[in-house]
């Protein structure tokens, strides 16, 4: 958590850039009857009953201090997926020495995932490209990822998608339109407010930290 939220606190730097990533699943959902048609003034009504259409996948990419983001709708979230995430992202940062990949600990967000699917050579150069940063198990909120996904849900997620075609063009769609914005996240938490915050568990590895008093 420290080492992320050290990370979190550093100045922007173009040659190392700090991106947040994961996968969101997506579940394509129709109309097993047709709503009512919108009237001026009122909801938009929708029957209770609906069919399921499968699932499918949202990658998805943010840096947080200029608001710059990458997002691809793909059918599943394996380590092909996640190695082509890698590259197109590689190829948006040309000039960075490394790209500083904040991201979760499944088991297809590393390097082998590279090898399975690219030449060695290949694999190589493209994670020489990234320094990975994990973050703990049981902690996805301290990756920023999360509240572009929170937003991208009240905004468009929220409601019946039936296809992925569909869902593929209103996501990416907005996902450009936030871009162009350059809506970027300010994060708050630092590594102080977190050993003052979450005390009693530094006390719990090490009865020497600071006990910090209510005031």
């Amino acid at each position: 958590m420290e080492r992320l939220l050290w990370l979190y606190g550093r100045p922007y730097d173009p040659l190392y850039p700090v991106i947040c990533f994961d996968e969101r699943p997506c579940f394509l959902i129709g109309d097993a009857v047709a709503p009512l048609v919108m009237q001026r003034g009122q909801v938009r009504r929708e029957h209770y009953a609906y069919e399921k259409n499968g699932s499918c996948a949202l990658l998805a990419a943010i840096e947080p201090l200029t608001g710059r983001r990458l997002a691809q709708v793909r059918p599943q979230r394996t380590k092909k997926e996640y190695t082509e995430f890698c590259q197109a992202l590689a190829a948006i940062y040309p000039e960075a020495k490394k790209i500083r990949l904040v991201q979760d600990n499944l088991n297809t967000h590393n390097a082998s995932s590279f090898y399975e699917h690219l030449p060695a050579a290949e694999a190589f150069a493209l994670a020489e490209r990234f320094e990975f940063h994990y973050t703990p198990k049981s902690a996805s909120w301290l990756n920023m990822i999360e509240i572009e996904f929170s937003a991208l849900s009240r905004q468009c997620l929220d409601r019946r998608i039936p296809t992925i075609e569909r869902l593929e063009k209103e996501v990416l769609q907005l996902i450009k339109e936030r871009s162009e914005k350059r809506i970027r996240i300010h994060w708050q938490f630092s590594i102080e407010g977190a050993r003052k915050r979450l005390n009693s568990h530094y006390q719990r590895v090490n009865a020497d930290n600071i006990r910090y008093k209510e005031t």
